[in-house]
């Protein structure tokens, strides 16, 4: 075992393996990963992710008939109802996915399922599709941790991906280059790897896809692709789409492009390229496996190394889900999320543009750091309203406020949302704050002795506090003040 990987894992080693896979682990899970082998834990947790399953059923709609693009609609009032619908539907969606991010036993899956989202970044805004995201989604989700070559085949015939990157439109007569451009820069080789006569002749090897709106399938047109030789990358062909992509993935850019992103994400935002070299020949070697590259990853020297620990900044849904689950909060609703995260940056199903969220330094501004501490302290002030921890009726303006400052062009639907989700009953959370505290040595109505705010630090943070500790702080106003502190952004 190198010097730096752990033989066994401490709770500081487990809190940073499974922050780092996760959305922070409470104290209570942190017990069953502590004294294993590095090995032994990130093999486990690549095995739980794979067998990974949703814990509830996905909203009704998506198992309804495909609806018509609101755009489509020729009716001005049909297609200002169809858009609050679909504005809706997407609403309930995020909903969803933040619930099973929340609840998960398997948050691996999850964060997985939202890097590729990212990477392969597609908006509702274009697709116009609730029904459409969902099944991307899906695709996500089935090759989370499975092949990278499947998975990029199956995006580049993904009925969302083929509408928001106009591959819909590319004809042999009149090629549409957005794609084929995307595909290399964002999605196989990263700028700079590929030249513009490749641009073009990707273009040519993509033509004649189109999506059934009422099927939502992709279907190649034979009359509408351009079958004739193209040269790529220095090779003469008559390419298609899928050998197309092969041939860029047999570039050397390619694995060392995908390998750079994964450190980015679960290591830090500066790669090692020896590292990045090694890990990306095991992806080569390996088929193209993700779970094989992202665990030699997780198995780096770099990825234990002090150096990268609280070097990486949470993104707004891991603040607003790890907080949750850090402190085993339970929600009635999973609503409020979607306010939250969308006002703290990060709307699901709405990444900014193609690159999708740049993340890092990005998550923070002055805005935005106002913003994320606005959360957790009305939240702590929230589950203060009651001794035991508990939020009561007194509490629900709090969560209305979190709803009503979304951004203007949700704020309809969110209600709407909120009505039919919930009844036009308050939404509620419970935490345990005994529960939680005492197994740290501590109370919530007692200031915590040396040892227990140790333990607290410790399960709460990546870092120690910026900010010193006001003597006779206690309980849960020790939590808060915690959760304001600047090493809580950092993961």
């Amino acid at each position: 075992m190198k010097p730096s990987i752990p033989s066994q894992l401490s709770a500081a080693d487990a809190w940073h393996l499974l922050t780092r896979t996760g959305f922070m682990p409470s104290p209570s899970e942190l017990a069953p990963w502590v004294g294993l082998s590095s090995e032994a834990a990130v093999d486990r947790l690549l095995a739980a992710a794979q067998r990974a399953q949703p814990l509830h059923p996905a909203p009704a709609f998506t198992r309804e008939a495909i609806q018509t693009p609101y755009g489509r609609l020729a009716n001005d009032d049909a297609r200002k109802d169809a858009r609050q619908q679909a504005r809706t539907d997407t609403i309930a969606l995020a909903a969803w996915w933040l619930q099973e991010m929340r609840e998960t036993p398997t948050p691996l899956a999850e964060r997985m399922t939202l890097f590729w989202h990212n990477h392969f970044a597609t908006s509702m805004q274009k697709v116009q599709q609730p029904q459409g995201m969902y099944f991307q989604h899906q695709l996500f989700r089935q090759h989370a941790l499975g092949s990278f070559r499947e998975l990029l085949h199956a995006v580049a015939r993904d009925p969302a991906m083929l509408i928001y990157l106009d591959g819909a439109a590319n004809r042999a007569q009149a090629p549409n280059e957005n794609f084929a451009r995307e595909v290399m820069e964002l999605f196989s080789l990263g700028e700079g790897q590929y030249g513009e006569t490749d641009i073009k002749e990707a273009a040519r090897a993509f033509s004649g896809w189109a999506v059934d709106r009422e099927s939502w399938r992709a279907q190649l047109r034979p009359r509408l692709h351009d079958d004739g030789e193209k040269t790529l990358f220095g090779r003469t062909a008559r390419f298609d789409a899928d050998s197309a992509l092969d041939v860029m993935l047999e570039q050397p850019a390619a694995a060392r492009f995908i390998t750079t992103k994964l450190w980015r994400e679960f290591v830090s935002p500066t790669p090692n390229a020896a590292s990045v070299e090694r890990i990306a020949n095991q992806l080569r070697s390996s088929g193209w496996r993700i779970d094989a590259a992202l665990r030699e990853l997780l198995l780096s020297e770099q990825f234990w190394a002090a150096e990268s620990r609280a070097a990486l900044i949470k993104s707004p849904i891991e603040l607003a889900v790890g907080t949750l689950r850090q402190f085993d909060i339970q929600l009635d609703s999973a609503l409020p999320l979607v306010a939250v995260t969308s006002r703290l940056g990060q709307s699901l199903f709405y990444p900014p543009n193609v690159k999708g969220w740049s993340g890092y330094t990005d998550w923070i501004n002055s805005t935005s750091l106002l913003n994320r501490k606005r959360f957790t302290e009305r939240l702590f002030r929230a589950l203060e309203v009651g001794s035991d921890g508990a939020m009561d009726a007194s509490a629900a303006p709090m969560v209305r406020e979190m709803i009503q400052e979304a951004r203007a062009r949700e704020r309809r639907a969110l209600r709407q949302a909120r009505m039919e989700a919930a009844g036009g009953q308050s939404f509620g959370m419970r935490f345990d704050a005994e529960g939680w505290l005492k197994p740290l040595g501590a109370w919530p109505d007692r200031e915590p002795d040396a040892a227990a705010q140790a333990q607290i630090v410790a399960a709460v943070l990546a870092a120690p506090p910026v900010n010193p500790m006001p003597a006779g702080t206690v309980g849960l106003s020790y939590l808060r003040a915690l959760s304001l502190d600047p090493t809580f952004q950092l993961k």
